[in-house]
């Protein structure tokens, strides 16, 4: 009997899956408390039940409607198996799991970080590719310089003559068939970099909101635990590998969040609390000191660095090669200043390692965005009022220097700050141990070079591209020096707010700092008058403005003269819209 209301019971649900809308149908299956297989089962039967309802029924479709039909699951099985491929090749998928297993959620961060800005910087490459650099390469001249292989690390030389940076771009419109379609480059350059901001803008506004809104306000701490318990084990995982990997990342989130409820008070006495107050101050006297020396010597070195450029520009390669004194000296203050950041927050021995990431990350920020700041304040108001034929270019050449060098100073941090340190706390030091990844520094050392690419964008619109190349051998070297040399934090703790401070100092200062550069680049200062897309205007907005006066002249773009006349050029329109950003 039991058998019998089984059966039964099975046929009423094939019935009722097989009257259902494709979509209906499949999702009921889904939610199904059943295994794989009798999912499978299932709908098989319901597909059987609904090709024996269509044959009763003598709808036979139509030639025409059959080949459609076929085209359909076709098309879809290719879709299908076109996805399993683009999944295989994300390389970093299992890597990730390995790390937030291993290491936590602190760790992985970092890397999740790493991997929006590659994926940020393949966006802005095809931009800048697309709009800006293969319309130039149709109309470009050859390069009569020769490449020596210098120029990799120079910036200077055959590079000059390329699509590189800004000097190479013509002003001119260009057209290769007679009386064809044309492209105007002044109006390409300039808009594919405007609208480029301006998606920056957007993407980095809703995903820092949509990351607050997750971390912030609707984290319901009690409501994970309980998931993580009950909910989250996925019933397909079948690989041995596999389930030890998922439990070992289950167990970690449980431990964090179980610290995060269980975390200690502790009390001091007052001699205590002024002891522990006077070492912060003295840590910060000492990180706000090493800052401002810091400034101070790439601020000398960089009006050195013009003498070099001024006497280096006509092609001589020893010049050239001692150019690369700035950014060799910035990358190397960038480098080793935070590791005496990290050296001070360990003296400091503060309460929680939350604690620590932060107040290292905050000094890191003023480090790195007041060397930024500089060599900005260098580059617009020296090297662009300088008697150079192409300022443009020479601080494209600059900027492509620094991303370089930089690039090699984090993988020689990896080697010296994480390999040679583990050589040394398990042979010579053995009460010191393996060193845990420092998750500070490293954040802003990406932060710092997105920061440079932002600013680089305009005068070398290649740059993103190199940056992309960078970012992935900086993954992978990570992700080695990370398993080869590092250990697991030593105090367990909760971060899922992390990826939104990552997001906020990404926003602010990096972004919004690169906008008032660019404003002054774009709105103030006077082109060369020999190179690049905008020679012989007064500004490079000139170049809008001079387009929006041809247009008056024509009836359809008088909408295009309106949204300019009443919104771009209205600051009642950018402070309503700058307080809706707030």
């Amino acid at each position: 009997f039991c058998f019998l209301h089984g059966f039964d019971a099975e046929e009423d649900l094939v019935a009722s899956l097989a009257s259902m809308s494709t979509n209906e149908r499949i999702k009921a299956i889904q939610k199904m408390p059943e295994t794989m297989r009798k999912k499978r089962e299932i709908r098989n039967k319901v597909l059987k039940e609904i090709s024996k309802k269509s044959r009763h029924r003598g709808a036979q479709p139509s030639c025409c409607t059959q080949c459609l039909q076929g085209a359909a699951v076709s098309f879809r099985r290719f879709g299908n198996t076109l996805s399993e491929y683009f999944h295989l090749l994300r390389i970093w998928h299992k890597a990730l799991k390995i790390i937030g297993a291993e290491f936590g959620t602190s760790v992985l961060s970092y890397f999740v970080f790493l991997r929006w800005l590659l994926n940020f910087n393949l966006f802005s490459f095809l931009i800048n590719f697309g709009f800006i650099s293969i319309p130039q390469l149709l109309a470009a001249e050859p390069n009569n310089l020769s490449f020596t292989g210098l120029e990799l690390f120079t910036g200077a030389g055959y590079f000059e003559k390329t699509v590189l940076y800004y000097g190479f771009y013509t002003n001119a419109t260009i057209s290769k068939i007679e009386n064809g379609p044309s492209y105007n480059m002044q109006l390409a350059y300039i808009f594919t970099v405007g609208i480029y901001f301006v998606i920056c803008f957007l993407i980095l506004f809703f995903s820092m909101g949509k990351s607050f809104y997750r971390n912030f306000v609707n984290s319901q701490v009690l409501y994970g635990k309980a998931s993580k318990l009950l909910c989250t084990w996925d019933f397909n995982i079948t690989n041995e590998k596999a389930v030890k990997l998922k439990q070992k990342n289950l167990s970690t989130q449980i431990k964090e969040d179980l610290t995060e409820v269980n975390k200690e008070v502790l009390s001091f006495s007052v001699m205590e609390r002024l002891l522990r107050v006077a070492v912060h101050l003295l840590a910060w006297v000492a990180s706000l000191g090493a800052a401002v020396a810091a400034c101070s010597g790439v601020y000398f070195l960089s009006i050195n660095n013009l003498e070099l450029f001024m006497k280096g520009y006509r092609n001589d390669l020893e010049s050239q090669a001692a150019m690369l004194v700035l950014p060799v000296i910035a990358s190397l203050l960038n480098t080793l200043i935070p590791f005496f950041f990290s050296w001070l927050g360990h003296l400091e021995r503060f309460q929680t390692p939350g604690q620590h990431v932060y107040v290292t990350i905050i000094r890191n920020i003023i480090l790195k965005m007041s060397i930024v700041g500089i060599l900005c304040y260098y580059w617009l108001n020296i090297v662009a009022t300088s008697e150079s034929q192409c300022w443009e270019t020479l601080v494209g050449q600059d900027i492509y220097r620094l991303v370089l060098v930089d690039f090699i100073f984090c993988l020689l941090g990896s080697f010296f700050g994480e390999f040679l340190r583990r050589i040394i706390g398990t042979t010579v030091f053995v009460s010191l141990g393996p060193p845990e990844f420092d998750i500070g520094r490293n954040v802003l050392d990406l932060i710092y070079a997105q920061t440079l690419t932002w600013i680089g964008i305009l005068f070398s619109p290649l740059l993103p591209g190199i940056q992309m190349i960078a970012f992935l051998i900086v993954f992978f070297v990570k992700k080695v020096s990370l398993m080869r040399n590092c250990q697991p934090p030593c105090k367990v703790w909760r971060t899922a707010q992390m990826m939104t401070s990552f997001m906020f100092l990404l926003f602010c200062p990096s972004f919004l700092g690169v906008l008032s550069v660019i404003g002054v680049t774009v709105w103030r200062l006077k082109p060369s008058e020999g190179c690049g897309p905008f020679r012989g205007l007064s500004s490079m907005y000139s170049a809008v403005s001079e387009w929006i006066q041809v247009l008056e002249s024509y009836t359809a773009s008088k909408w295009v003269v309106w949204i300019y006349h009443n919104l771009i050029t209205n600051e009642l329109f950018f402070f309503i819209l700058s307080t809706i950003v707030l």
